[in-house]
């Protein structure tokens, strides 16, 4: 087959184009839209708690919502909105957050949390929470003498979960100072260390001070710790682990960095 130079210019020009019209998606007003963002958009949908597999429909209506996107951007940018101080200040901030998601997968995908990280951070807090949990109740008043003179009730019969009603910790005063089933990690020291040397049914003879204010401990029970498995938790130990990871990265930068 024979063609004129003309014919052959055309032809020519068509192969050439082919390649970069199957890179878009859609041309408006002469402005291309690029394929890859539809490739974009489907994975931060699927991506999604509830998000819709990749589908033909999935993608046309991807397809007309970017289509729609990029009219309503040329009519903006005609008007000049783009030089809006506001709309200058709110794309800067969209970039800085762009940017700094982007930096922190980075940093993430670089300095994976190993098995032996979760391992370690899991022994450690299986440690710190010991393997008993203690059923405890408190009252909590602000001066010392006033707990003073709760413990002297107490012993004189007065019924712990009455007098619990003048506790300061509104949220167990109701229940008769109940605190549940807890671990003595989960108390602050000073409380942790009289509570665990209380034995079944006693009580502290004497206040126990902490940054809250002044405690009476009654122990009800006590019983074994009931750790969760390690394949339980690991999802929360990474995410801890890359949290540490993280925040100590932003401080060796800011370290860096130079502040005025």
């Amino acid at each position: 087959m024979n063609f004129k130079p003309a014919q052959l210019l055309l032809v020519l020009l068509a192969v050439a184009a082919a390649p970069v019209m199957a890179q878009n998606l859609a041309v408006v007003n002469g402005k291309s839209i690029p394929l890859a963002r539809v490739d974009a958009m489907v994975k931060q949908i699927a991506a999604q708690p509830n998000g819709q597999p990749d589908s033909p429909q999935l993608r046309s209506m991807i397809k007309e919502e970017l289509i729609t996107r990029e009219i309503l951007l040329q009519e903006a940018d005609k008007l000049g909105l783009g030089k809006n101080d506001e709309v200058k200040t709110q794309l800067d901030m969209a970039r800085q957050s762009i940017l700094i998601r982007a930096l922190v997968n980075d940093f993430v995908k670089k300095h994976p949390v190993s098995d032996a990280d979760i391992k370690a951070e899991y022994d450690k807090v299986k440690l710190q929470t010991g393997d008993t949990e203690y059923h405890v109740r408190h009252i909590l008043v602000e001066k010392e003498d006033d707990a003073k003179a709760i413990i002297l009730k107490l012993k004189a019969g007065a019924k712990f979960e009455d007098l619990a009603k003048e506790s300061k910790d509104t949220g167990s005063a109701a229940n008769g100072g109940d605190l549940d089933w807890a671990t003595p990690a989960s108390f602050v020291k000073p409380f942790s260390d009289a509570m665990v040397g209380l034995q079944k049914g006693q009580m502290t003879e004497t206040p126990v001070h902490s940054q809250f204010g002044y405690h009476i401990i009654r122990l009800d029970d006590t019983r074994p710790a009931k750790v969760p498995a390690l394949d339980d938790v690991k999802k929360q130990i990474v995410e801890s682990l890359q949290q540490k990871k993280l925040q100590a990265f932003q401080e060796e930068l800011r370290k860096k960095s130079k502040i005025q």
